[in-house]
């Protein structure tokens, strides 16, 4: 078969958001940076960003239109799900929530700088009849727009679950996570041709279950963690697809973009090859 080089520039690496006051001390942002100047600095070590704020609020059209105007146009954005799809669902307004996302995110479709919905699941979906209705019919409302699914249950790491995202062209998404029982697994799994996303937690153990977004995701990877990841997971799964995007979302004390850029650092100069 003729093959092709699949070069890590395909590979987009960034942060699960960028807005962190902490970052200034960290030192990746200049002293007394205003939040409305971080997206432009941001850019210019990263090409791409996770947008984590929507997971609390919905985004707003007016708002995503002003950091489209912000970046390059080459720029990408990931947008997490609103929790009241996800986490917070109450019987069948989530159709109505539906739209609403639709509507704020209207500005990044227009713009073609969407790169994916991330639709992140909390610990307690499990694969259970219910559930596994909702994610249907949730994934079918989404229908049309680039969708990463984040399960945090193992339950949901079976072939049947990656063959009906592999005939939707949906991302699984591959998590980096502390090894703790029933916690979904870091999988080589690509059931999207055309993307692949991995998602680094950290693996602080004992802040996992601490309730404390500040010491779960307080946690900083070695080299060898790094490199390891690298050679076992993001080489073998980058060979298989279009394009892949990794997001560091330790980003207590600036570890995020520190270790996003170790990571970049490890990139050989010429990618795994793929065939065509």
């Amino acid at each position: 078969m003729e093959q092709r080089l699949n070069r890590f520039q395909d590979v987009l690496v960034g942060t699960s958001g960028y807005s962190y006051v902490e970052w200034i001390d960290a030192g990746f942002y200049p002293p007394a940076t205003p939040q409305k100047a971080m997206l432009a600095l941001y850019q210019e070590s990263f090409r791409v960003t996770e947008l984590n704020y929507t997971w609390y609020q919905m985004p707003r059209a007016t708002a995503i239109e002003r950091m489209c105007a912000r970046v390059a146009q080459e720029f990408r954005f990931a947008v997490k799900l609103t929790r009241t799809m996800t986490h917070e669902v109450v019987d069948d307004r989530w159709r109505g929530e539906v739209k609403r996302y639709r509507q704020g995110l209207d500005p990044l479709v227009r713009s073609g700088k969407l790169l994916a919905v991330l639709i992140q699941f909390p610990f307690s979906f499990n694969r259970s009849i219910r559930h596994r209705q909702y994610l249907a019919a949730l994934l079918e409302a989404l229908a049309g727009l680039p969708l990463a699914v984040e399960f945090r249950h193992d339950s949901w790491a079976c072939d049947s679950v990656f063959a009906e995202l592999e005939k939707r062209k949906i991302t699984l998404v591959s998590v980096d996570m502390p090894p703790l029982a029933h916690l979904f697994p870091c999988l080589a799994v690509v059931t999207n041709p055309g993307l692949v996303y991995l998602r680094f937690h950290g693996r602080n153990i004992r802040g996992w279950g601490s309730g404390s977004m500040q010491h779960q995701f307080d946690y900083d990877y070695t080299d060898e963690e790094l490199g390891e990841r690298l050679e076992r997971v993001i080489t073998p799964m980058a060979a298989k697809a279009e394009q892949s995007a990794l997001f560091f979302n330790n980003h207590v004390r600036g570890q995020a973009p520190k270790n996003a850029r170790t990571l970049m650092a490890m990139f050989p100069e010429q990618g795994p090859v793929k065939k065509a």
